[in-house]
């Protein structure tokens, strides 16, 4: 199923970057440089606050033991992604776009919920990881800095609004920051290069086990699948079968150099903490712990606020994947379009919640554990993402001859079988010990259990077996690469009798008259002049008021009037008294019924809204009727 390039752009994944960079530049490097970004964004999530506090407690605990789980990980992360990319490359869908089309509506929804839950839950990962770099290098209590997280927002939209490759290159700054620290941290660790190469031999048992899915979880994380197959679509690439087979190769060789990236983070931090905690019989149970100590057993200060700033950075540069991720599952499973900034808002109110009760009623140390389930409950959500994308991916007519070859779909099944087999694991493991300090409640902690195990096997046997249930897109032969054409729009002129213009004794309201002028010649329409008196007499009397500022005004009406006139056009002017113009325009335009409404702008942004008020906005919202807003120029 080939991407239609005729669609509404909003039907784009990111559509205010969607095909924003050309990658038709000469020389393989200038090309390779245009194809990077995508994966860079996408590995911040692999090195997220998520992700520190796995890779420290697992080598504070197990000290290089748990090495070969980052390294699997990895591998399968690159599998995904590499999937997730082809996907939005030749299909032009993103995953929440594609599980959208294929799903039936209440399994599309369920897995809406799932996504959103593992954003949440990414998003809790970053606030309690900022708010902890806040403590850690300016001493900044961790409620506080927890709070403080939710003004990131303004972060956000600051970022958002200056294109793609801009965001790109703030994270891969970020990224070189804390690949620096921990490096430095390394050098001054000084691990046993032989023990750390025997953590590459895989061992688990159950004492791991946590550890290691909570690994997993915080590595191979499913809101970046989403992510990476919408990424991959601010490239513009073209439409033959060369251009997305070379689009394909370029995102595999910029995956592979990022998440190689990702991977020496992770296991720096593994690594530095089994140097340094492990071998001291240190179990570390929270960040500031680790940062407490990695000065006086590594004998210098720099140790620490390397390890601050690094987190710091680690939290900020989530932030902004973690927005755009939101943004593509919301729009790609519910086809509703919110504002970036209120989106933001509404997912760091639901992390910020949590993270806040967690430390304001069990302390500081509970947030490091918090941090932790965080990213359990994202391997428990990942097979809900993973398993569709090796169905789209394997699917010929999604993908022609882009689908993945037979030993790359038995890879990335064993990924899944991987995967759901931790999940089980794990999962009894939990309820075990639930049950165990449940006491008198144990024997409703288990139906819980019950019935929520019950509910996610079977969304995932619908989702496994959705190919061969039914499928809601026809067959549709070999992938064609040309331009779809639409049918011809079919429009009829609009004819406008009645036009009414709010007039406010300002300079614009000389274009909104020109413009009335223009249309009301056209179309033979009558124009009536509305002027709003919002003094404090008007408010008090009303149409009884009489004052030096209320005669002033009913004269500039006149004169807009009798210069209407005078070029034929039929006019009728209208003054009234209330102390909100907005409500008052409403009020006029459902006695009259006209056919448009002319309102001119001052063009006021930001804090002159809040001091000037903004009645364009506020009467829109109140009128059905077409409205036609224009500036001063």
């Amino acid at each position: 199923m080939l991407q239609d390039r005729s669609l509404d752009r909003r039907e784009f994944s990111l559509p205010e970057v969607h095909e924003s960079v050309s990658t038709a530049h000469p020389g393989f490097w200038r090309r390779l440089l245009a194809f990077a970004g995508p994966a860079y964004l996408v590995s911040v999530g692999y090195m997220d606050p998520g992700n520190w506090a796995t890779d420290i407690e697992g080598g504070a605990r197990f000290g290089y033991r748990l090495l070969w789980v980052l390294v699997l990980s990895n591998l399968m992360a690159l599998l995904l992604q590499t999937l997730s990319s082809r996907l939005g490359i030749v299909t032009g869908r993103d995953l929440a776009q594609a599980c959208h089309d294929e799903y039936p509506r209440p399994v599309s929804y369920v897995l809406w919920i799932l996504g959103e839950l593992a954003i949440i839950a990414c998003d809790l990962a970053e606030v309690l990881g900022a708010a902890i770099g806040l403590n850690l290098l300016f001493h900044i209590p961790l409620l506080i800095g927890v709070l403080a997280t939710a003004l990131d927002t303004l972060l956000v939209l600051w970022f958002t609004r200056l294109g793609i490759r801009v965001i790109e290159a703030f994270v891969l700054a970020l990224i070189a920051t804390i690949a620096g620290c921990f490096a430095f941290e390394i050098f001054l660790a000084q691990p046993s290069v032989p023990e750390v190469l025997t953590g590459l031999v895989p061992r688990l048992d159950s004492s791991s086990i946590s550890v290691a899915v909570a690994i997993f979880g915080a590595t191979v994380m499913p809101h970046n699948l989403y992510l990476h197959s919408a990424l991959v679509q601010t490239r513009r690439i073209g439409e033959t079968r060369q251009d997305k087979r070379r689009a394909c190769r370029f995102n595999l060789l910029d995956s592979t150099l990022a998440l190689n990236g990702a991977l020496f983070v992770n296991a720096a931090i593994l690594v530095m903490s089994a140097a340094v905690f492990f071998r001291h019989h240190i179990i570390v149970t929270e960040m500031k712990q680790a940062h407490a100590l990695l000065s006086p057993l590594l004998g210098t200060t720099a140790a620490s606020v390397l390890f601050g700033a690094a987190l710091l950075c680690s939290g900020q540069s989530s932030t902004l994947t973690g927005t755009m991720a939101g943004q593509i599952v919301m729009e790609g499973f519910l086809r509703f379009r919110m504002q970036p900034w209120l989106r933001r808002a509404v997912t760091r109110v639901l992390a910020v919640t949590p993270a806040a009760l967690t430390v304001y009623l069990a302390g500081e140390a509970a947030s490091y554990k918090l941090i932790i389930y965080s990213q359990i409950l994202l391997n428990l959500q990942l097979p809900f993402a993973v398993i569709p994308l090796i169905h789209f991916t394997s699917d010929r007519r999604r993908m022609g001859e882009f689908t993945s070859r037979a030993w790359v779909q038995l890879s990335a099944w064993l990924c899944a079988a991987f995967i759901l087999t931790l999940n089980i694991w794990l999962s009894i493991d939990q309820v075990k010990e639930w049950m165990a300090e449940s006491g008198s409640y144990r024997s409703y902690v288990l139906l819980a259990a019950l019935l929520l195990a019950a509910g996610l096997s079977l969304l995932l046997g619908i989702v496994i077996a959705w190919p061969w249930l039914g499928r809601r897109i026809p067959a549709a032969g070999p992938v064609s690469v040309a331009r779809v054409e639409m049918p011809p729009v079919r429009l009829e002129a609009r004819r406008y009798s009645n036009i009414l213009v709010p007039l406010d004794h300002s300079d614009s309201d000389d274009e909104a008259i020109a413009n009335a002028l223009s249309l009301a010649k056209l179309h033979e329409a009558r124009v009536t002049l509305l002027h709003v008196e919002e003094g404090v007499t008007s408010q008090l009397f009303g149409s009884l008021s009489s004052t030096a500022e209320v005669a002033e005004g009913e004269t500039y009406l006149a004169r807009f009037a009798e210069s209407l006139q005078a070029r034929g056009v039929s006019v009728d002017t209208i003054v009234r008294h209330c102390k909100s113009p907005a409500a008052e325009i409403a009020r006029v335009a459902s006695e009259l019924h006209p056919d448009l409404i002319i309102m001119a702008s001052h063009g006021h942004r930001g804090l002159k809204d809040l001091i000037f008020g903004t009645t364009i906005n506020a009467v829109r919202h109140k009128v059905s009727i077409p409205m036609l807003i224009v500036h001063k120029s």
